[in-house]
């Protein structure tokens, strides 16, 4: 009987082998945690989709902050969620809004610890979309893209005075990264970096998150401005144009099902490429581990490093502290 001459399982006999010829590598200062920071309320407050996931006060969100940056965890990510809402979202650009606040005070614990900020309207505005609305020809109300940019270049200039590390637009208008560059450096805020929501999907992936930042749209859905799931060739042009309006780093979201989108912008855009590993998808692996079927730390170390294997620089998960702790 012939013996193959490659036998691949030589280099897979012990632990200390496969980790010399390891491909990928997953660290915590790969990572982001994203904080959902709440104008008035309790410290903390659970919530019921996200087991293990709560509202924070700014007190309470600066504390958790601090722990992420004693985990080596490389970034935190803001969603504020603000005391009171209006048509245009004025507390998105309150310079003494929920965000803002949070992020001094995450300055005070944890001086060294990035901070990106969301760059949205749909907490901030009463109807829940992500621009203000216009009334078209029919009577139908639609959000207006044009009249949305300078609230949400506004938005992007109110954090980055309040001294966020990065801002992040995930609003998915056209024009926005580069209205909101033109805003950042006109205001003396050149070191500013954005970090765009390029191929942001209108996802069913979502539905957690809206119930965490109170922001589910009052009527219709976002799939008139986010993307189309089954498309891939313009996610990439997507990116690309993100990248030729100022954009410093680009994201993909969701991140499970959409392994070949994150290798394909990667190789296209030769920036950082972020991917957010959404409620939906931190919900199912929670559920699926607290009825016994699986054995989460294995699960969710399998699944960031297959985003990070995908090609993801930076990886945005819920799970950021449970594999800081697991990983140092």
């Amino acid at each position: 009987m012939a013996f193959p001459q490659t036998r691949m399982r030589r280099m897979r006999s012990s632990a200390e082998l496969r980790g010399l010829v390891r491909e990928t590598e997953l660290r915590p200062e790969k990572l982001v945690l994203p904080l959902f920071v709440s104008e008035r309320g309790p410290e903390r407050e659970a919530i019921d989709s996200m087991p293990g996931v709560e509202r924070l006060s700014i007190s309470a969100a600066a504390r958790e902050a601090a722990e992420a940056a004693s985990l080596g965890i490389g970034a935190v990510l803001l969603f504020g969620i603000p005391a009171h809402k209006d048509p245009e979202g004025t507390g998105a650009f309150d310079d003494e809004g929920v965000v803002q606040l949070a992020v001094r005070a995450i300055a005070q614990h944890a001086p060294h610890l990035p901070v990106i900020t969301d760059v949205c309207l749909c907490e901030y505005t009463d109807h829940g979309h992500c621009g203000v609305l216009l009334e078209d020809a029919r009577g139908a109300l639609t959000v207006d893209n044009d009249a949305s940019l300078e609230l949400l270049a506004r938005t992007a200039v109110s954090h980055a005075r309040a001294g966020a590390t990065v801002v992040a637009p995930s609003d998915m208008m056209d024009g926005r990264v580069g209205t909101i560059r033109a805003e950042l450096d006109r205001e003396g805020l050149h070191a500013t970096p954005i970090l765009a929501y390029s191929a942001k999907f209108a996802s069913a992936f979502y539905g957690p998150f809206r119930d965490a930042a109170s922001s589910a749209p009052a009527f219709g859905d976002r799939r008139a401005y986010q993307m189309d799931p089954a498309n891939g060739e313009e996610a990439v042009r997507e990116a690309l144009l993100d990248v030729q309006e100022g954009a410093d780093m680009v994201m993909v979201k969701p991140a499970l099902a959409y392994g070949d989108l994150i290798q394909a912008i990667k190789r296209a855009v030769r920036l950082p490429v972020a991917v957010y590993n959404v409620s939906g998808e931190y919900a199912m692996v929670k559920d699926a581990a607290r009825a016994g079927h699986i054995d989460e730390r294995a699960v969710v170390l399998e699944i960031l490093t297959s985003l990070r294997r995908a090609g993801a620089d930076i990886v945005i998960s819920y799970h950021a502290k449970e594999a800081a702790s697991w990983l140092t």
